[in-house]
């Protein structure tokens, strides 16, 4: 019997968006014996004991069923006091509205399919995390791209030739993915202005917005700036970010739990409105009991943690900046190095010779118009992250 062919039933948006580079390259996983992973953005550290314990008793306490769409009340309210503590926002459930959905990239999706028509545009940087074009095509919409090269960052002066009457929002990830690349408290300010004067919806991704570490030695959590990246949500004088940006952070990264999908969306209640009527029809309501996981691990510290990352970023700027063109990663837990010229490699040529020595790290092509530069994570234990910079090194070198 002939197998139904399918073609003519598939959609054009399912047939122009591409597997996601890195999952590929994850896959190859499987066919080494002894891989040396700096693929995944996978936290090495286990979630702390207090969350899981959180999310067992929800369990045990038959906290299995649907919760509301925008989440239930107690997570949603120490959100609340999460953004007044740390940015200044009110306390006042009118001022804006909060969204608790099945990871960022739920946040993104809702995003786009709530503000973009076909034919609208959008602005993102290139390098871009992987699911950023495809948000526009699912659209029928146009992803502008500004060239942030060679040092990765998202200015307003960079983003501004790009916006027109049809741009619907300009999407920032600060820190970033997969630069490391972290924006200062002046750049993502202006940016904000920028986007309000022109009265274009600002995306903050900030699902890495607790890795954040100056660059220098690794810091202590008595040090200034330790683990808290500069973003366009804080309140100053004269402006209410609630009311005119769209706030997107995660809880996978942060606390290990990446398999929960949890994450969530705060800003303007008009917007959140629209999004939750979509989240209905899309992804119904958050998993339940790691909502509850998720509301203990805001009172969790993970300072500890924070250090680790930072310790680890200093391997790879002492492994790699004598080696290689190294924008410095001051935040996340990647780092995006340029491929030696004097090799004549691109990064997807530079990652396959790498396989070969077993370490597995993306090229830079997956994430960007050019392909000279390529992902790699610190996210891998110490022991990993050792064996793997050995290695890029010595190819680097031309051993």
């Amino acid at each position: 019997m002939r197998a139904m062919d399918f073609d003519h039933l598939l959609s054009a948006r399912t047939l122009a968006t591409t597997p996601s580079g890195i999952r590929r390259v994850s896959e190859l996983k499987a066919t080494l014996k002894d891989p040396i992973d700096l693929s995944l953005g996978q936290p090495s550290e286990p979630v702390p004991e207090a969350v899981k314990q959180a999310a067992i008793e929800a369990i045990r306490a038959d906290k299995n069923g649907y919760t509301i769409t925008r989440g239930i009340p107690e997570l949603q309210r120490r959100i609340r006091r999460d953004l007044h503590e740390h940015h200044g926002w009110p306390l006042d459930e009118d001022a804006y509205g909060v969204l608790v959905v099945a990871g960022t990239s739920a946040a993104l999706v809702l995003a786009a399919l709530a503000t973009l028509n076909a034919g609208d545009t959008c602005v993102i940087q290139d390098p871009w995390f992987v699911l950023y074009p495809p948000l526009a095509a699912m659209c029928g919409a146009e992803a502008a791209l500004c060239d942030t090269y060679p040092d990765f960052r998202m200015t307003a002066a960079r983003v501004a030739p790009l916006l027109t009457p049809r741009t619907k929002f300009v999407l920032c990830c600060s820190p970033s993915n997969p630069s490391g690349v972290t924006l200062s408290q002046q750049e993502v300010y202006d940016l904000a202005d920028l986007c309000r004067e022109r009265r274009t919806l600002m995306i903050s991704d900030e699902i890495y917005d607790r890795f954040a570490f100056p660059e220098g030695a690794a810091l202590k959590p008595s040090d200034a700036g330790f683990g808290r990246a500069p973003s366009p949500a804080t309140v100053r004088p004269g402006r209410e970010p609630w009311s005119e940006l769209l706030l997107i952070r995660g809880f996978g990264k942060t606390y290990g739990c990446t398999g929960w999908r949890m994450g969530f969306v705060a800003g303007p209640n008009r917007l959140l409105a629209e999004m939750t009527k979509l989240n209905q029809y899309n992804f119904v309501c958050a998993p339940s009991m790691a909502q509850w996981g998720c509301l203990a691990a805001l009172d969790t510290s993970i300072d500890g943690i924070i250090s680790t990352y930072a310790r680890r970023r200093d391997m790879v700027v002492a492994a790699l900046r004598d080696v290689c063109e190294l924008p410095p990663p001051t935040g996340a837990f990647y780092a995006f190095p340029r491929v030696p010229e004097r090799l004549g490699l691109t990064a997807s040529e530079f990652c396959r010779k790498a396989y070969e020595r077993s370490v597995l790290i993306v090229p830079g092509g997956v994430f960007s118009r050019r392909d000279t530069h390529f992902r790699l994570s610190y996210a891998a234990p110490d022991a990993t992250l050792e064996r793997g910079l050995a290695a890029i090194a010595d190819l680097m070198r031309g051993a």
